[in-house]
């Protein structure tokens, strides 16, 4: 956040945090490929946006899924949960479209809310990945599939990692966005919230696996704000010398005072905005 703002770290600063590291634990399974609908396995790579989509369901609890065993169990259906369908670009991790529901979605309404996001962004996938669930492993999806010339391909029945795209989404829309307010019950601010966190994930929130990029930059081909010309504070500091990777050239004169300004998108103060400006 810092870099995209112009601070960068030197890259000493780096090499002794590196050097102060816990040592990495062993490393875990490769994650599963991704298996095809006639069930031949075959890795999948995105080579641009649009090539492959991932499509996935959720529930956000309204205020919590404890509760006694059946018969007094509560069901997964509003006001104890919304449902929210999510689609995602796999290149850009863009949020392409996202829709809630106050039951779990039958496969018509998962087909409408697929096409909207298809005119909504004047682009359609070659792939869409998606779990096995009813409303994905049917012949009604896979016929809508082949009338836009999209093949469905499904991840691997209880493998982690073969979906892990669009989970690692709706972890962050879960435990940066949705769990840090007041649940809405109204089915019409419900989508303002989500559209907010949409926002400000595809515009504001850089990713590692992106280079620092936002996914909107990854998008549209738009180089990182990390690469920008970047301030320096330390007033003897040689402007020549790297500073830790992506380096940048110095923009002015060394020793700049700088103020830390922290916007929220859209007035939320879980979707923060950071920005550094000149000091008085």
């Amino acid at each position: 956040m810092l870099a995209r703002a112009g601070l960068h770290l030197c890259a000493t600063t780096v090499g002794r945090m590196l050097k102060a590291r816990i040592p990495t634990p062993k490393p875990t399974k490769i994650p599963a490929m991704l298996v095809a609908a006639d069930k031949f396995p075959r890795v999948v790579t995105a080579n641009y946006p649009n090539h492959i989509w991932h499509v996935d369901l959720t529930i956000v609890p309204t205020g919590g899924f404890w509760t006694a065993w059946l018969p007094f169990s509560l069901p997964q259906v509003w006001p104890v949960c919304w449902w929210i369908a999510a689609v995602i670009d796999h290149l850009s991790r863009r949020l392409m479209g996202i829709a809630v529901f106050r039951k779990q979605p039958d496969g018509r309404q998962i087909r409408q809310f697929l096409a909207k996001t298809v005119r909504q962004n004047k682009a359609k996938p070659k792939y869409i990945i998606s779990d096995k669930g009813p409303q994905f492993w049917s012949k009604a999806f896979k016929r809508w599939c082949r009338r836009r010339k999209t093949r469905p391909r499904f991840g691997a029945v209880g493998q982690y990692g073969s979906i892990a795209v669009i989970e690692r989404f709706i972890r962050t829309l879960k435990d940066e966005g949705l769990q840090r307010i007041l649940m809405p019950l109204n089915l019409r601010k419900m989508p303002e919230e989500l559209i907010a966190i949409v926002g400000w994930y595809n515009t504001c929130r850089p990713h590692t696996s992106l280079g620092g990029r936002t996914p909107d930059e990854r998008y549209q081909g738009i180089s990182s704000a990390c690469r920008r010309p970047r301030f320096e504070p330390r007033p003897c500091w040689p402007s020549h010398s790297p500073c830790a990777s992506p380096q940048t050239k110095v923009q002015g004169e060394p020793g700049v005072r700088l103020r830390l300004v922290v916007y929220y998108y859209e007035g939320r103060k879980h979707l923060p905005i950071v920005t550094l400006k000149h000091a008085a």
